[in-house]
């Protein structure tokens, strides 16, 4: 098996595994080894099927770009991560999606939830568009894809599992707001007001973080680093 075919096996399993011990094998494992077992499972195969994931991509042979990749671009890229930096700083208070116990819902969809039900989610999607913006090579294409694929199908798949779980109580959330970023506020059933300032500056904290988190990492400048200092 080549490079490139052992890391696209890597993002199968990696997507895969995540997909069926989440949704059709949940249920008989949770019965069989209870919720601590199966916790503990999941983690290691979320740890192991990543790491195998992150070492194939590591070792696969550099491919040429699929097109130049000039300043416009990462302009793009840049401006689009510090969205996703916002949305993934806001997912993390009053996420109605995390796990947890059901409380009453907002009257209001507000802040990042008024982008999107899934903020969290359309963070790591556009993570991965960002990356192959910038680095369309074949190994990160696959990694990107597959980080892309397991956020946004597993935000459906999410909410279809909240439909049957909370029956009286999630269509309400799914009538307020929108799995396609902005779609509930261009019909009028969200207004785009509500970001706190947690939102706005963590999201700007880690998005300097971690595209500066690039020089030391991968050896080259991301986001306004490659245009300062």
């Amino acid at each position: 098996m080549n490079g490139i075919a052992t890391v696209a096996a890597a993002a199968i399993s990696f997507v895969g595994s995540h997909f069926v011990l989440s949704h059709p094998l949940r249920r008989p494992l949770v019965a069989r080894i209870g919720e601590t077992g199966f916790s503990i499972l999941y983690s290691v195969v979320a740890i192991a099927t990543l790491g195998w994931l992150s070492k194939a991509a590591q070792a696969a042979p550099a491919t040429d770009f699929l097109w130049p990749v000039g300043d416009g671009i990462w302009a793009l890229a840049t401006v689009l991560m510090l969205v996703a930096s916002v949305l993934l700083m806001g997912s993390l208070i009053g996420n109605p999606a995390l796990p947890g116990p059901a409380g009453a819902l907002p009257e209001q969809a507000r802040g990042v939830f008024a982008i999107t039900r899934h903020p969290m989610m359309w963070s790591f999607a556009l993570w991965g568009f960002c990356h192959i913006l910038v680095y369309p090579q074949a190994a990160t294409i696959v990694v990107a894809l597959a980080i892309i694929v397991l956020a946004l199908v597993g935000a459906a798949l999410q909410d279809r599992k909240k439909e049957r779980l909370q029956p009286e109580r999630w269509p309400t959330w799914e009538a307020r707001t929108s799995f396609w970023p902005l779609a509930a506020v261009a019909s009028g059933r969200a207004q785009l007001t509500g970001l706190k300032p947690h939102t706005w500056l963590g999201g700007v904290v880690v998005w300097l973080a971690a595209t500066w988190a690039h020089i030391p990492l991968a050896g080259w400048p991301a986001g306004i680093w490659r245009w300062i200092g």
